[in-house]
């Protein structure tokens, strides 16, 4: 992978919308987001595109030619997700994200950029939307807050660790009571494990299930089966995708021969909660119950060799830990214990 320099206090980064500009229908979470970002010391820097919904995948691709061409920009954030960014990889010149590598912040539908930059040999975040997790009512999360940082700034080991309290519960962003104060958390729940007790390491690759499975059905930026190893990370989005989606997606990357290239298999705490499916905390446990069976399952019968850590706040689910997509991880069962390096 190649190196890309950390950002330092004072700098520029930039904040993109490459899904999509949800700014313009939901400012205040945006703009929360940008004064966090200056609260650590960074001076965002907005695109054509950030701030519009009515967008052309060309244009999009174009505002992210513009921060990596940039060299004042140490550093790229997605001001969110949705599900339209897999149409803006073909309008990308590779030769430009090349030329100057930079750290880039994102996950759920950002995935595709995510993968798009590894398959480049650029190491990139999973994690740190502006509008979620920098924008989220009355702070950000310690955790989220302190691998954000560790993430950003410094180089070297970094442990996962279990949180203490979480929720997957979303706040009206059209109410601005939802900005004043912190939401509501579940009490912890811990990791489970399973596979094999011995030490495992490697490179890390992965993102959201429904993402990659696109990403597949299109094969643009896909490497060869052959090129991955090491550790898999998988998270699933707020559309709350059916165990028997996640089932047949994981069953069209066993068949691919996909699954066996990794030695471990990180799986995130799943969204179980939104807006539009307000299920009841009963419904909501079951079905993030059946999730971790269901990939259990799926993953041993492919790969019984590898290690499954369910649990992770690694996704669509407060706090949530950045991973460095393409760096270097280790997992210890005997331990309990996930260490990562920024």
């Amino acid at each position: 992978m190649i190196s890309a320099a950390k950002p330092k206090p004072g700098d520029k980064v930039a904040v993109v919308s490459p899904s999509g500009g949800l700014p313009e229908l939901f400012p205040a979470p945006y703009e929360l987001g940008l004064q966090r970002l200056r609260s650590l010391g960074l001076e965002p820097v907005e695109y054509p595109t950030t701030t519009r919904l009515e967008t052309t995948p060309a244009e999009r691709a174009a505002d992210l030619h513009a921060a990596w061409a940039d060299p004042s920009v140490r550093a790229v954030f997605a001001s969110i997700g949705g599900d339209d960014q897999i149409t803006v990889l073909k309008h990308l010149d590779p030769e430009i994200f090349r030329a100057d590598p930079k750290p880039f912040f994102g996950y759920s539908d950002n995935t595709n950029l995510l993968n798009f930059l590894y398959s480049l040999g650029i190491p990139a975040f999973h994690g740190g939307s502006v509008m979620v997790q920098l924008g989220r009512g009355g702070a950000m999360h310690p955790d989220t807050e302190k691998s954000l940082r560790a993430a950003l700034f410094s180089s070297g080991p970094f442990e996962l660790t279990p949180a203490a309290g979480w929720t997957d519960r979303d706040s009206d962003w059209a109410d601005p009571a939802t900005f004043e104060s912190e939401p509501d958390l579940f009490p912890a729940t811990g990791w489970q494990w399973s596979g094999p007790s011995g030490p495992v390491s490697g490179r890390l690759w992965g993102g959201c299930l429904e993402i990659l499975d696109w990403q597949l059905a299109v094969g643009r930026w896909m490497l060869p089966v052959e090129s991955y190893s090491g550790v898999l990370f998988l998270e699933t989005s707020e559309e709350l995708p059916s165990v028997a989606q996640v089932h047949r997606i994981l069953r069209n990357f066993g068949e691919r021969g996909l699954l066996e290239r990794f030695q471990a298999v990180l799986w995130a705490r799943p969204k179980s909660w939104s807006l539009e499916d307000r299920r009841s905390d009963e419904a909501a446990a079951l079905y993030v119950t059946e999730q971790y069976d269901v990939a259990r399952r799926m993953v041993a019968e492919y790969n019984p060799d590898a290690v499954f850590v369910s649990g992770l706040d690694i996704g669509h689910t407060d706090p949530q830990l950045v991973l460095p997509y393409g760096g270097h991880a280790e997992v210890d069962p005997a331990a309990g214990r996930i260490t990562v390096t920024y």
